[in-house]
């Protein structure tokens, strides 16, 4: 086993000792510098160590589990994912500055993680104007140079990865699964566009499952590795709210995007915004914070007073006969006239030829 791998080794076998999660892991690491050393120490110098007792103390001196361990490094390199430690140059920056970060996350894809980085993450159970909404921002984030960070989950997450790829931006997807855990097992193709365009990273285990239980703690990793945190869609009881809470804790930025208020799926980014989160109607809301100069728009030609009205009425998606009824042109106007704004990427089609405007 190369020096490397070595190394790498004592990481992972720490943390299967039972009882040993991030925050004892960063204070062993503090006292004793590496993990190697841990597991050489005695008892007495261990337990000098706050939070380690007899029975930690001995769990780490009767380690065993050396194959284990061996066997984790082993499926992780089979998979083609790195394992990068909290002493490595590639680990996020961000997030070393977090009260519990990972020791060490498992990473496929590019390891480069930009510190400009927004996580924008929202409900599973997103509405047509929440995941227009998010890949919008998303999209505009992208072409500002800013990663966009998400979940991979149904919905709104799955909306702002695909906002970032579609502007040939980078994006990070955090699993609360393993990494060789694709969930939901749609999003296996924007998985690997994922990783073509970003990364994938999880700080769990080969193998683990998306059990419930393990998306909290991920969602501590998504606002860590941040800036910033813009929730667009959320109901009262949504998980994003845990990861608007994480990012206040974090000293990060919680922005919120304004919704329905007769819309049980709004009600969580709505009492945001009562409770002092940003309020988010564009990019700019966001770059704004970060002293970003918007990148200029992509249309660079000036529009018709035809193609202004068909505009207008595009603030949410509207079917292309509505469209003639509202701007007062016939449909056979309208059709070439929505052709020429998508082709601009002035706007997009959606199913059922329904337009809406690019945000």
């Amino acid at each position: 086993m190369g020096d490397g791998k070595k190394e790498t080794l004592y990481w992972v076998a720490l943390s299967m000792v039972p009882g040993i999660g991030p925050v004892l892991f960063k204070r062993l690491l503090s006292r004793f510098e590496d993990p190697e050393r841990v597991f050489k120490v005695s008892i007495p110098s261990l337990k000098a160590v706050e939070g380690i007792g007899d029975r930690l103390g001995t769990e780490i001196r009767s380690f065993s589990r050396w194959e284990d361990a061996e066997e984790e490094l082993a499926k992780a390199e089979r998979y083609g994912a790195a394992i990068v430690t909290m002493v490595d140059s590639m680990y996020p920056k961000n997030l070393l500055n977090i009260y519990d970060p990972p020791p060490y996350l498992y990473v496929k894809g590019q390891i480069n993680f930009d510190e400009r980085s927004i996580a924008v993450v929202g409900s599973r159970f997103a509405s047509t104007y929440g995941k227009i909404t998010t890949e919008g921002l998303s999209r505009d984030l992208a072409k500002n140079g800013l990663t966009v960070v998400s979940g991979m989950a149904r919905g709104i997450d799955t909306a702002a990865h695909k906002g970032a790829i579609a502007a040939g931006g980078r994006t990070v997807a955090v699993l609360g699964s393993g990494i060789d855990v694709i969930y939901p097992p749609e999003n296996r193709e924007l998985y690997e566009e994922i990783c073509r365009h970003g990364a994938v990273v999880s700080e769990l285990p080969m193998g683990t499952e998306p059990l419930s239980e393990n998306f909290p703690a991920r969602n501590r990793i998504i606002s860590g590795i941040s800036l910033g945190v813009v929730i667009v869609e959320a109901s009262l009881r949504s998980g994003s709210l845990i990861t608007a809470s994480c990012a206040a804790e974090q000293g990060r930025d919680v922005f919120a995007v304004p919704g329905n208020i007769n819309s049980n799926g709004s009600k969580g980014t709505n009492r945001l915004i009562k409770e002092g989160a940003k309020l988010v109607e564009g990019v700019g809301d966001i770059l704004d914070e970060f002293s970003v100069v918007p990148a200029s728009s992509c249309m660079t030609v000036d529009l018709s007073r035809d193609e202004m009205a068909v505009m207008e009425v595009l603030a949410e998606p509207v079917h292309i006969d509505e469209v003639a009824s509202l701007s007062g042109m016939d449909v056979r106007s309208v059709s070439a006239i929505l052709l020429n704004l998508e082709l601009s990427g002035a706007i997009r089609q959606l199913p059922g030829m329904v337009f809406v405007k690019n945000i």
